[in-house]
């Protein structure tokens, strides 16, 4: 972190300010993304251990701002402690917009406009500064080669074939790997292959695109890039969509080399399987694997491109095991119910999917502690009588610890703010957990003599505290308080009735 800060002060000459990390959970590359800001500029600071790929990337993002290519400027370098500053592009990907403009397969005509700017974009990256781009620094390969394909196959074979449990022959499987393999070299592969052309690998900024995530770059054919991105497996494009996009990408394709519609397709549908199968092999690492769940999620979408692609495309080549490989998955039980369950989250409302943090305010002396009626066994349970009594206080003795005299009152006592402070950091350390578990239920119960002010003004702080956080449903019960109310609404007509 230290060397993220001095390369941002020695570029911008002013000190960090504000330091948040990116990184998501969901991300598989390993690297540490981190916001730097003063005041007024921001700016994003990589540190990631494997100098090939951080050499790759600082030479391939100069070359492609040379040939003017919407990429991420680099500020500073220091590849001695495998670090790099560049240009902060937002938060805003290009799945994100896919994401919040779609209705289904109806996507809205801004987003399909923002798909055809990409393409358009594309071949200036395979062509225009594929010609002179130093591929001497490519890593692992400088080209798709025979290597990079088997490394693919052989990916997809060992982390999802194997580990989803698909039946295959191996002899008769190597033996459709190798002609598949033949057949793709067959295609011109003189261009530049970005490699990961994928919708989240692309930042819109003011509604234009920028491209980030190239370093696995290599020379390549042209099919595969396109294909990464019109079957991208969460992004899910409609069929439709994704031949007008590709008819759009070939147009402009052609206001670079003279090509033809039937010499780019001939090679075109081999590239998305592969792509598919590639994809496939990083999800079932990631998720079987690894056990990182997450990664499931997009099992079930490439399993639709793919029932597709076995419907509609016809290769030029047999590939008869490899085919019976692709029709076990999509008959194996234990895929379809990665299907299902994908379809049960999608069709969950946010409060299904939240955590319900449920926080008791109670008596000591009136009933014990709230039982739980989850059936989770309770939670936390705080004794908030080691802190200063504003009941003790007759200014104070008929209000609660909701009433702002009473808050202000604790506001102010040394010992309440650090019991709430320990208190958050174990909320807080359960919560994280929960989410990232899937539980739905944590309950927290503050105690404390009569159950009016310190339990009541504890369980207001930190509700106020879990609101602020995503993904969390947080109601609150104070039960004295409850109780004190009940008993009034039931003396009132009494009241009423006597008068009469």
């Amino acid at each position: 972190m230290d060397v993220l800060k001095k390369l941002f002060e020695q570029h911008f000459h002013s000190p960090v300010e504000r330091v948040q990390p990116l990184q998501e959970q969901l991300g598989g590359s390993g690297r540490n993304i981190i916001r730097l800001s003063d005041i007024q500029r921001s700016a994003i600071g990589i540190i990631y251990g494997v100098r090939e790929e951080n050499v790759a990337f600082l030479e391939f993002s100069r070359h492609f701002r040379r040939h003017r290519l919407p990429v991420p400027e680099i500020y500073a370098e220091d590849l001695r402690h495998d670090a790099y500053l560049e240009q902060d592009l937002g938060d805003l990907t290009l799945f994100d917009f896919l994401s919040k403009n779609r209705s289904g397969e109806n996507i809205a005509p801004a987003v399909i406009e923002t798909y055809r700017k990409v393409l358009e974009i594309l071949p200036r990256f395979q062509i225009a500064a594929g010609r002179d781009l130093n591929y001497r620094v490519c890593y692992p390969r400088a080209s798709f080669d025979r290597q990079s394909i088997i490394w693919d196959l052989n990916y997809f074979k060992y982390y999802f074939l194997r580990l989803a449990g698909i039946p295959f022959n191996e002899q008769a499987l190597e033996q459709d790997f190798s002609r598949l393999t033949k057949f793709l070299l067959t295609a011109d592969h003189d261009y530049f292959l970005y490699r990961d052309f994928q919708s989240r690998n692309v930042m819109l900024v003011d509604g234009e695109p920028f491209f980030v995530d190239y370093q696995g770059g290599r020379r390549g054919a042209l099919q595969y890039d396109v294909a990464s991105l019109l079957y991208d497996a969460k992004a899910d494009l409609p069929p439709a969509l994704r031949q007008e996009l590709l008819d759009h990408y070939l147009e402009a394709l052609r206001n670079h080399i003279p090509i033809t519609s039937e010499a780019f397709m001939k090679h075109y549908y081999a590239f998305v399987y592969v792509r598919l199968m590639q994809a496939l092999g990083a999800y079932g690492f990631r998720g079987f694997y690894e056990r990182k769940a997450h990664f499931l999620q997009s099992v079930p979408y490439a399993l639709k491109n793919l029932r597709w692609l076995l419907h509609n495309a016809v290769l030029p080549i047999e590939l008869p095991t490899l085919m019976e490989s692709f029709r076990g998955m999509l008959a194996s039980e234990k895929l379809l119910n990665l299907h299902f369950e994908e379809a049960k989250r999608l069709s969950q409302t946010p409060s299904d999917l939240a955590l319900s943090v449920r926080i008791f305010s109670f008596s000591f002396h009136r009933g014990g502690v709230p039982k739980d009626e989850t059936g989770n066994g309770g939670g936390f349970v705080f004794d908030g009588r080691s802190i200063p009594n504003p009941g003790r206080e007759e200014r104070f003795k008929h209000l609660t610890g909701k009433d702002r005299p009473v808050i202000e009152y604790l506001d102010q006592q040394e010992t309440a703010q650090q019991f709430l402070d320990h208190v958050r950091a174990l909320v807080d350390a359960s919560v994280n957990e929960y989410q990232r578990r899937g539980f739905k239920h944590l309950m927290v119960s503050f105690g404390c003599t009569g159950g009016q002010h310190r339990s009541v003004y504890l369980a207001e702080q930190l509700a106020k505290h879990l609101r602020e956080k995503n993904g969390i449903e947080v109601t609150v019960h104070h039960r004295e308080l409850e109780k004190a109310a009940a008993e009034l609404e039931t003396v009132a007509p009494e009241a009423e009735t006597a008068a009469e």
